[in-house]
């Protein structure tokens, strides 16, 4: 886990070490135990150059023939030792590589490439990425389980090959001009070179109308892209080819299992998952929100932790370690789920509890850290965790990222199951499932319908609908909606409404967002965030299921529930609410954040920005801040867009 950037001079010019090493260093957060570059040339007649710390990088000047230059931060977590050192070569030579993530099976593959000859100096998985890169070229890919974003020069094949895995859990933003190809983990990396940061328009109005984030290949800097999921990218000569490695299966093609079969199954799948994520030279602990999927996480790792030995005693102490969110308003507070898991595992737990005074006072360094503007102060409740695990002597976390998705776990699911049922005339089930809901849950609130009216009726019809339930006000700037919207979303990958909801999600306007946050929150205290339920397996298994073994019986989440039996505490395995790392942001805006929201909306500068009707935004948040609404998640888009486009572009 670590920060990789790099410059490709496709004219033949050669890179300036002074620039590589001010692309790295504005990343140093991300790897705080040693930094490499290395200067490389397309002739292969000339030999690699190594260049040392900072102060030899400034001093050392631009060397003909050398166009090619790979700069690494790095945060060892795997094999710790100088010979886990990063840009990393083969040992002829021939191919570097600056990686950014863990390989999780590197341990199998690595005696599989043993069997076909090759031999190993160090026992770390960057070592393993290059000798399958020169086993199985582009192919290595299909064999990786793992999270990563490398940059790999062919010194073979005289070529740039570079890709990103498969859900997108680390970053790679890039930058092409036509003369350079530069490439980074985190968007200020790039920033570093000399581009000129202006915002991306397109961006700007989709975060702001309908919250979307990392949702293309556009970031809200204009002319830096990154990488999409599962995508190789090569630069030859001056030609970039992008290409898809790995999609996921059709959702058609739904597998048929009873309930206990398919339990059985997932439950081996996400244990497995779990194992190998637990494969560290240095201390791991766990997040522990209180919900079902993180709560699924401790209770399996602390099996296998400490009944399976899966981790050496030293690196996890006497007790496997949590960290978690917590607040004193019992409204928001989830230790009474907390304290079940806490019970039955023996787990060390460490709480932090986020004070909205810090966050008006932090988010500037916040924003820093995020590169661009995120959806919630939820980011907020999960910086100070991983900041809590950072001061309790942690460096790897498990978390629970992705589940929410995979198993239809958000309640607006229910709207697009339930418009399944419709469209499918199962009226029998329908009225089952609408009993079941309401048994469990209460009244169904208005999102559902929202949804199910959404699936079922006309997109026009559905907005007029909207607009007149709850009398919204367009406080977006009437030209610039004009010159950008509307938002275009994909179209329906799949006759379910459920099916393609959840695809949306994993691959559009959801996930992704969430995978960003992660990483940039975790990585702000060099601190490495594993994801078990985003194991390619797991995912391949659960995008093949029937949603029946998704929801059932007015449940989320059936499949999991089932196969936690037994491991998970009952309290935490049939909970009906939902929350995570939430924070009670719509009371911050009536209350400790009010004077600091409303200085920003009626500051000058946001009003010449062109972007928001600031009066009509102004009377919104005043309607907010009396409790005459809830919009707290609209308030923070105003704020957070704000405050970025300050921090980078003013």
């Amino acid at each position: 886990m670590c920060a990789i950037a790099g410059l490709y001079e496709a004219s033949g010019r050669p890179v300036e070490p002074v620039v590589l090493e001010r692309m790295i260093q504005v990343q140093a957060h991300r790897g705080p135990d040693g930094q490499g570059m290395a200067l490389l040339s397309t002739d292969p007649a000339l030999r690699p150059i190594s260049v040392g710390g900072p102060e030899v990088a400034r001093q050392h000047a631009p060397v003909s023939g050398y166009s090619i230059g790979f700069g690494h931060r790095r945060l060892a977590i795997i094999d710790p030792s100088p010979l886990g050192h990063q840009p990393m070569s083969t040992e002829d030579g021939r191919c570097w590589v600056t990686y950014n993530g863990e390989i999780y099976n590197y341990l199998e593959l690595r005696e599989e490439l043993r069997a076909n000859g090759y031999r190993f100096r160090s026992g770390s998985d960057t070592e393993v990425l290059l000798a399958a890169y020169r086993q199985w070229g582009e192919g290595c890919l299909a064999r990786l389980n793992g999270m990563f974003a490398f940059a790999l020069w062919d010194g073979v094949r005289r070529r740039l090959f570079c890709a990103r895995d498969r859900m997108g859990e680390k970053p790679f933003y890039y930058h092409w001009d036509g003369e350079r190809f530069t490439f980074a983990s985190e968007i200020k990396g790039l920033l570093a070179v000399g581009i000129h940061p202006s915002a991306n328009h397109r961006a700007v109005f989709d975060y702001l109308e309908g919250a979307c984030l990392d949702h293309s290949e556009g970031t809200f800097f204009e002319g830096i892209r990154q990488l999409p999921p599962a995508h190789g990218l090569t630069v030859d000569g001056r030609t970039v080819t992008i290409t898809r490695y790995w999609g996921l299966p059709a959702v058609e093609e739904a597998h048929e299992y009873s309930p206990r079969e398919a339990a059985d199954r997932f439950r081996d799948l996400f244990r497995d998952a779990v194992r190998i994520r637990l494969r560290s030279d240095v201390a791991i602990g766990s997040c522990l929100s209180g919900g079902l999927d993180s709560s699924s996480i401790v209770c399996v790792a602390n099996d296998l932790m400490f009944v399976e030995h899966a981790v050496p005693r030293e690196l996890i102490g006497e007790r496997q370690k949590t960290f978690s969110s917590c607040f004193e308003d019992p409204t928001y507070d989830e230790r009474r789920f907390i304290r079940p898991v806490l019970e039955r595992t023996g787990a060390q737990a460490h709480y932090t509890f986020p004070d909205p005074k810090e966050l008006a006072e932090s988010i500037s360094k916040l924003v820093w850290h995020q590169d661009e503007p995120f959806g919630s102060t939820s980011i907020f409740a999960q910086w100070n965790v991983m900041r809590l695990a950072a001061q309790s002597g942690v460096k790897v976390l498990l978390d629970g990222q992705g589940a929410d998705e995979l198993l239809a776990g958000y309640h607006g699911f229910f709207g697009a199951f339930f418009a399944d049922l419709t469209a499918k005339r199962q009226w029998m089930v329908l009225t089952k499932e609408l009993l079941a809901y309401r048994r469990l849950h209460g009244r169904i609130p208005r999102y559902v319908f929202a949804n199910l009216a959404r699936a079922l009726l006309p997109a026009p019809f559905v907005r007029l609908v909207r607009s007149r339930m709850t009398g919204s006000v367009d406080w977006i700037a009437s030209e610039f909606r004009r010159q950008w919207g509307p938002i275009q979303a994909p179209p329906p990958n799949s006759s379910s409404h459920l099916l393609s909801m959840q695809y949306q999600l994993l691959t559009w306007n959801g996930l992704r967002a969430l995978l960003h946050y992660e990483d940039r929150n975790s990585m702000a205290f060099g601190i490495e965030t594993r994801l078990p339920f985003l194991d390619h397996r797991l995912v391949e298994f659960l995008s093949g299921l029937d949603v029946s073994h998704k929801i059932r019986r007015g449940w989320t989440k059936a499949i999991l529930r089932d196969a936690m039996e037994g491991i998970l505490p009952d309290d935490v395995r049939w909970r009906v609410d939902k929350m995570g790392f939430v924070t009670p942001e719509d009371i911050w805006f009536r209350t400790s954040l009010r004077e600091f929201a409303r200085e920003i909306l009626s500051d000058a500068r946001t009003r010449a920005r062109g972007y928001l009707n600031v009066d009509a935004a102004l009377n919104e948040f005043e309607a907010h801040a009396a409790g005459m609404k809830n919009i707290s998640f609209t308030i923070w888009r105003w704020i957070n867009l704000e405050m970025w486009l300050r921090r980078f572009c003013d």
